[in-house]
């Protein structure tokens, strides 16, 4: 890149985001094969599981209406089909969410650095990536659920408190320490994933190196993934407002499908581009080297063996 190591440590919400989308542009050609071949098929899987499971709740409502004859019966028959769905999709979307953010990671990583890529060159080095991804991806579900469990756990005495004005102002105190906590952590995993791919770290030592990385960063951190987090969630809501739910005219329906999707798959892009751009500035501000990376190491090799000249019998 253009920008020197000393001024992108400088970088702020605003640098970041304008740095991530300058990276898109000038480098759209891999990005559009990246993204046609990872983000487009993760967007659809995940426009279709909000169709698929509005469909499904619908359904069990309207099983459920007065007058239904051998109700238990059809309920209980829509209700295993819509866990066994969401069982299914979660499952399906988790391997192409790592899927398309190891590749995304990788090119971003190796553009940001000035490395020679190529596609093939990201569909060698994924399967390691992918495999890192999903380790670290395990431990923050076990992360987040270990904490789930601690919050419900403290919590559990406040019920015990006669006086309601002292139980409200004890929930609220600890709802605004558990949402806090909920935010840290989700910072600290979106670094993780980045430091997963980019470096032979991974799992809860990668959470842990991203937990130091992450320092004097963290406001930036914070902001970033609100932006992330709210658009992910306007999208949602859209959705299943105007299109999953059926609220409006067939072409109104289509319209705000055709939108959403475009803005899914953009965000979809974007998200893993700029949480990697974020990890180069937060190893600038730090002052660790970025020129060279395990990732780098591996790309090297691949390309280095497309390269070798001819042997002379191939001659």
């Amino acid at each position: 890149m253009d920008r020197e190591q000393e001024e992108r440590q400088f970088l702020g919400f605003f640098g970041i985001v304008k740095e991530s989308i300058k990276l898109i542009f000038t480098w759209r050609k891999i990005f559009s094969q990246i993204a046609l071949a990872f983000v487009l098929p993760l967007s659809l899987v995940g426009l279709a599981n909000i169709q698929i499971s509005a469909s499904l709740l619908a359904k069990i409502h309207h099983d459920d209406a007065p007058g239904y004859y051998e109700l238990s019966d059809f309920v209980t028959l829509d209700t295993i089909q819509l866990l066994l769905f969401a069982v299914v999709s979660s499952v399906l979307g988790l391997i192409i969410s790592v899927l398309s953010m190891s590749a995304v990671m990788c090119t971003t990583a190796c553009v940001y650095t000035s490395q020679s890529i190529t596609f093939g060159g990201v569909m060698r080095v994924l399967p390691k990536a992918w495999k890192r991804l999903m380790t670290t991806n395990l431990w923050i579900s076990l992360a987040f659920y270990v904490y789930m469990v601690v919050t419900v756990a403290i919590s559990y005495p406040f019920v015990l408190i006669p006086s309601l004005a002292v139980v409200l102002a004890l929930v609220s105190i600890f709802l605004i320490l558990q949402i806090t906590g909920s935010v840290y952590i989700s910072v600290i995993s979106d670094l993780a994933c980045v430091i997963s791919v980019v470096e032979d770290v991974y799992g809860i030592d990668a959470m842990f190196k991203s937990k130091n990385l992450i320092k004097g960063k963290l406001g930036t951190s914070i902001a970033i993934s609100l932006l992330l987090s709210n658009v992910s969630v306007a999208i949602q809501t859209v959705l299943y407002i105007f299109v999953a739910n059926g609220h409006g005219l067939g072409f109104l329906r289509f319209g705000v499908a055709i939108i959403c999707f475009l803005f899914l798959f953009m965000l979809l892009l974007f998200s893993p581009i700029v949480q990697t751009v974020f990890y180069f500035v937060c190893k600038s501000y730090h002052h660790e080297n970025i020129d060279k990376s395990p990732l780098v190491d591996e790309l090297d090799v691949h390309l280095l063996a497309e390269y070798l000249p001819p042997k002379a019998d191939d001659v």
